[in-house]
Parts: structure tokens; C-alpha cells; sequence
């Protein structure tokens, strides 16, 4: 089982320096994974009010590449309409170079509509955001074939040459994690395209197993083999009612495992205090590693 790390909050005095600490404990503890939000408005729920502080995904990642040397590194997951595909593609390469190979490419169909109108981003309906993402997907996917640096013509991107140098050090390319869990759409894209899945925890064992049921057949109708895609799950630990001891996490780690899910990426309030970090190190990694 491998163990990540997803940071949602920066109201800290030392941005800078907190995040830097809240990195290097995290590799050095033993932590798989990396992962921001892509949001540019705090949530305005359970994370906190819309007001507090947000930093840009990809910028702070590239920050904490600098920082790094073995954690791997995503978005979870970039929202479609805030970054033309080409201009995705070459983000994610940059920050795959430069990190020398350990970039996720994530991405989803984005749906906080107060920070895309917010800030002039477009926000239109669901079902075009959909065929956004799908086109998106299918535009990294042809920029990261060396092979091919054609023209694409799409409904909502239209590209006169998909050239990308370099190219990634990942092969054949970052891996694609679709975020997630819709039937019809989303689990049939992360079939099609994708290389990895993100589900949300919450939901529990039972419906986890449903959803990657649901996964499976859709990979058996166009012929994929189903184990060759990463299994995540996201959540929240060390909080009131969200597996509040290393007990119960290491417990719930042993679930997923059975259900065949080897990347828990979780989120953890007070991270900025190196303590749960530390929990996670001392009483959680090294007790799930082998499962």
C-alpha cells in the first residue's frame, strides 16, 4: 500500500517555509505521493471559507519538486476549463522534466462554478465540460506520442500542430489520473484513456467495490485489461469522525487493499504541524507497506 499526501490548506504565517517543512517531513517519513487542489478559492466547507488563501497547483508543485527527490507529484485533479489542453500538456512535461520522471497528470471536469466566474474563467454546462475533458485527454495523449505532431480538430479545441519538446522522462508518458467516480462517463473515460482512478473514500468499502466493479466492465468492453490501471482513493484522517486513529487507518488501509486499491491519498488537518505527519511515519507506512 502506498501513502499520499494531499495539501488543501495555506493559511500559515510562513507559507513558504511551512510548506517546505510540511514536504520534507513527508519524504523523509516515507510518503509515496504528493498531490494539491486544483482551486484557486478555498472551498468554502469543511477546508474552510472561500477568503482563505489558495495557492496556484502547479506553480507549488513546482516548488515542491526543488524540494524533493522521490515523492511523486499531481494535481488531483486539474479542472479542465482552467488550462487549454497544449498548454496542460507542456505544464505537466515541464514539471515531469524537471522533477526527472515523478509527475501525475490529473485532471477532471472541474465543478466549482463561484471561482471560474469568479475569476473569467468559462464555465459552461456539464455535458460540454464533458466532451472538454474528453478532447483534453485525447490532445496530452497525441502530444506525448513523439510520433505524432498533427493537427487536432475537435468540437471545443482545434490544434494546427501537437508538437512537445522535450518530451516527458515518464513512459510512455505521466500517468492519467481521472478524478471521479460518475458510471456513465467518468469511470468509462478512466477505461479509454486513463491509467489511474480516483475515487473518494467516504462512500465506504461496499460502494468503493461497486464503483470499481463498474470500472472493470467498462474496461472489459473495449478490451482493457483492468489491472493495468492504479486504484486511489482520497480522504480525510486524523480528524473527528474521518478514521481518527492510526488504528483505524491501518485497518481501513487492510480494506482497500482487499478490494484491490494500493494508493490512499489523504488529506489532514493541522499538517502544518509536522504532527500528523510524524503519526503517519512512525505508526502507519511502514505497518501498510506490504500489503
Amino acid at each position: 500500500m502506498r501513502i499520499g499526501l494531499q495539501l488543501p490548506y495555506f493559511n500559515y504565517p510562513d507559507v513558504p517555509g511551512t510548506v517546505a517543512r510540511i514536504t520534507k517531513t513527508a519524504e523523509e517519513g516515507g510518503f509515496y505521493s504528493m498531490w494539491m487542489m486544483d482551486h484557486f478559492f478555498q472551498l468554502g466547507d469543511s477546508t474552510g471559507p472561500v477568503e482563505d488563501p489558495m495557492l496556484e497547483a502547479y506553480t507549488t508543485l513546482g516548488y515542491i519538486a526543488a524540494l524533493t527527490e522521490k515523492m511523486k507529484l499531481g494535481v488531483l485533479v486539474t479542472g479542465v476549463i482552467f488550462r487549454e489542453p497544449g498548454l496542460l500538456a507542456k505544464i505537466i512535461t515541464t514539471l515531469d522534466v524537471l522533477s526527472n520522471g515523478r509527475a501525475y497528470c490529473g485532471i477532471g471536469a472541474a465543478w466549482f462554478e463561484r471561482e471560474a466566474l469568479g475569476l473569467g474563467f468559462p464555465f459552461p454546462p456539464l455535458k460540454d465540460r464533458f466532451e472538454m475533458l474528453e478532447e483534453t485527454l485525447q490532445i496530452v495523449r497525441q502530444m506525448w506520442d513523439e510520433g505524432n505532431n498533427g493537427a487536432y480538430q475537435g468540437k471545443h479545441y482545434q490544434l494546427q500542430e501537437t508538437l512537445n519538446h522535450p518530451q516527458p522522462i515518464s513512459q510512455p508518458h505521466p500517468p492519467i489520473m481521472i478524478g471521479g467516480m460518475g458510471e456513465k462517463k467518468t469511470l468509462r473515460y478512466v477505461a479509454q484513456y486513463g491509467d489511474v482512478c480516483n475515487l473518494f473514500f467516504y462512500i465506504g468499502i461496499d460502494r468503493l467495490k461497486h464503483k470499481l466493479s463498474v470500472l472493470e466492465k467498462h474496461c472489459k468492453a473495449i478490451g482493457r485489461n483492468y489491472d493495468d490501471i492504479e486504484k486511489t482513493v482520497l480522504g480525510q484522517t486524523l480528524a473527528p469522525g474521518e478514521l481518527e486513529s492510526p488504528e483505524k487507518v491501518v485497518e481501513f488501509c487492510v480494506q482497500l487493499a482487499k478490494i484491490g486499491v494500493p494508493h490512499a491519498i489523504f488529506e489532514m488537518p493541522d499538517a502544518q504541524t509536522m504532527k500528523p505527519l510524524e503519526i503517519f511515519a512512525e505508526k502507519i507506512i511502514s505497518k501498510v507497506a506490504d500489503l
